[in-house]
């Protein structure tokens, strides 16, 4: 069960933001969703479903989320996976031709400030 930081959090559609990933936990706040707040300066306002080619782009941009970090307890990322990303790294990814798909039901509408709508729909997870 999620413990929500923001009940009022709305997804990029107008509705309620749904969880992202339990397994693994994702988000700022490791609750499963995407939301942000005043500490979250990277946004993490995106839930991606990672590619092979989204991870690898981002370990060459210096954000290695595939190998495991027990000491955080993280099991490392493979594609399929949902994760919560920074706004700014999947619109960097989008530039390079990598954005991996987006769950709109899942991605906080603070998305919306650096990518619109059309572009996320353009990227939505089937």
């Amino acid at each position: 069960m999620t413990t929500r930081y923001d009940e009022s959090a709305r997804n990029v559609l107008g509705g309620e933001l749904a969880p992202c990933s339990l397994d693994p936990v994702t988000g700022f706040y490791r609750n499963g969703c995407c939301e942000t707040g005043p500490h979250d300066l990277g946004l993490h306002t995106v839930c991606a479903v990672m590619t092979e080619a989204f991870l690898a782009f981002s370990r060459a941009a210096g954000n290695d989320l595939s190998t495991p970090r027990p000491e955080f307890a993280f099991r490392g990322l493979k594609a399929g996976d949902r994760w919560c990303l920074c706004a700014g790294r999947w619109k960097e990814a989008l530039d390079a031709g990598v954005a991996p798909p987006v769950v709109l039901e899942a991605s906080h509408e603070e998305m919306l400030a650096i990518v619109p709508l059309g572009v996320l729909k353009d990227h939505a997870a089937v």
